[in-house]
């Protein structure tokens, strides 16, 4: 597991209050919303605010491939990836 998928599943956990949920609970290819780790749109906005204030990265809500960024740690890894190496 890479260092950036570790520390995203952290701040999901932190900052989201999944309480019941550990680290080695969230897959990497799993689903982040509805039927994998459950999340909803309320949780998808403040994933969005944790990717601006820990990442430094913009998302734009009205994003086709918004959907797509945010479906897994491993989509949300490659996200991060790409928009540091292009900043």
């Amino acid at each position: 597991m890479t260092e950036l998928k570790t520390e995203l599943k952290q701040l999901i956990i932190a900052e989201l209050d999944l309480e019941d949920i550990e680290v080695e609970d969230i897959n990497d290819a799993d689903a982040l919303f509805v039927e994998g780790l459950g999340l909803d749109s309320i949780d998808a906005l403040e994933l969005g605010l944790i990717l601006k204030k820990h990442y430094n990265i913009k998302i734009d809500a009205n994003s086709e491939e918004i959907k797509h960024h945010f479906s897994s740690i491993n989509a949300l890894s490659a996200f991060i990836t790409q928009t540091r190496a292009v900043a």
